[in-house]
């Protein structure tokens, strides 16, 4: 449904709300063997991937969400080698990962095919680093990779998933958060994009619970603002098999010797701090 035949738009009817985006043309669109990809010219974001109807990526903001999903949990970790990226077909997270050069090797676990080879068409910046001899590209259930991957083989497991969902769902139960315990070393964490704190404060608190009862020691959300997520605020929760994941290697982050539009060591503290309702939810 759109306004008209120049805006598309993303409903969310169990919140009453939508989200539009004025269209200049439609570039391109396929049935993938998961879901609908659609690429759309915007006037004011660049590009829009949508799927199935679902606002993914637009050039505006996408750096927020990458940067977010990614930095704070490596600069949390002591020293991150092995990283897997279960998602993430449009490669942004993957680019940002790879700009620690602690990271020996980074696999993107993607289960659709498509939205990377879309991504290379269609946002070339993200996929910038896809060429990077660190990086291994696998179109594989990322799911039973976790469960057949050695146990404590990987430091970092990053969940950047689409909505609990079909293919997705899977990515927020207490089974899978198991075999990411198992899959990681003794200072392994994860981070899972869990949604919006404002629209979705249920699911947040069922993901802590899962990973709580997964065994990991401690969890923490992070708040950013995301403008083509629903409610415009977004949030990815992370858990720790061992030590606070309120520390982190701050004076690593402050002296990052790469570029970042977003994070930065204050945002990363800054994004600790939820408003009272939400915290008070979360045991934050």
């Amino acid at each position: 449904m759109s306004l008209d035949k120049s805006w598309y738009s993303e409903i969310y009817p169990d919140h009453g709300a939508a989200l539009s985006l004025k269209i200049k043309r439609k570039l391109h669109e396929e049935q993938s063997p998961f879901q609908k990809i659609e690429i759309f010219e915007t006037t004011n974001c660049g590009n829009l991937m949508s799927l199935d109807g679902c606002f993914m990526v637009t050039d505006l903001d996408n750096f927020i969400y990458h940067e977010m999903m990614t930095h704070p949990v490596l600069f949390a970790h002591p020293n991150p080698k092995r990283v897997i990226v279960i998602g993430g077909g449009d490669c942004g997270t993957l680019r940002e990962v790879l700009k620690h050069k602690t990271v020996e090797e980074a696999f993107q676990v993607e289960i659709d095919e498509r939205v990377t080879r879309v991504a290379e068409q269609y946002f070339p910046e993200l996929v910038a680093s896809n060429n990077d001899p660190r990086a291994k590209l696998l179109f594989i259930d990322g799911i039973q990779f976790i469960k057949d991957a050695a146990p404590g083989s990987i430091d970092v497991i990053i969940v950047d998933s689409t909505d609990p969902v079909g293919p997705a769902k899977g990515l927020f139960s207490q089974s899978f958060f198991e075999t990411c315990y198992r899959a990681l070393g003794k200072d392994g964490i994860i981070v899972q994009q869990s949604e919006s704190p404002l629209f979705h404060l249920e699911l947040l608190k069922e993901v802590h619970g899962a990973m709580r009862g997964a065994h990991f020691s401690s969890t923490l959300t992070l708040g950013f603002p995301q403008f083509i997520y629903p409610s415009g605020w977004w949030s990815c929760t992370m858990a720790s098999k061992q030590g606070n994941l309120r520390q982190f290697r701050e004076q690593a982050a402050a002296n990052k010797t790469f570029d970042t539009r977003y994070y930065s060591a204050e945002i990363h503290k800054a994004a600790m701090v939820l408003p009272p309702f939400a915290a008070k939810a979360l045991g934050q």
